[in-house]
């Protein structure tokens, strides 16, 4: 990663690997929790999952007083094992897939913006690693 303040999360999903990695990149499903709060939702998503493809998912309150997109290039698509992609901002995201005969690690390092601080954005990222696990576990 970029430096030695980058954050990581992690979490298990109670799925196998290829579950995981479908829901984790199919847009139909990052539009159901790609997402930090119930007041919020991502509307839109758009995955090219391949090293120089872009991403980007919509996030949105749900009483539409505000909406951002989320996006970067991939330069690391390691099916069932690993992605890693830059921000638009040049922060660098790795993710990484660890199968656990019926579960599923997934552990997300992020460089941090500088707005928020450190701890607020590992719990909104978190939140969200929380929803996807909910999420792939329910369906």
């Amino acid at each position: 990663m970029g430096n030695s303040t980058s954050i990581t999360v992690e979490t298990t999903v109670n799925a196998p690997i290829e579950k995981v990695w479908e829901f984790w990149n199919n847009p139909d499903h990052i539009t159901k929790w790609s997402f930090a709060s119930r007041d919020w939702h991502t509307p839109n998503a758009e995955n090219d999952l391949t090293v120089g493809g872009k991403f980007k998912n919509t996030m949105a309150a749900k009483d539409g007083s505000m909406s951002f997109d989320f996006g970067g290039t991939y330069t690391t698509v390691d099916q069932h094992k690993k992605i890693e992609y830059t921000l638009e901002d040049g922060r660098k995201v790795s993710i990484v897939f660890d199968l656990l005969s019926e579960q599923t690690r997934i552990t997300e390092t992020f460089d941090p913006e500088s707005t928020h601080p450190i701890e607020m954005q590992r719990s909104g990222w978190q939140a969200i690693l929380d929803n996807f696990k909910k999420y792939t576990e329910e369906s």
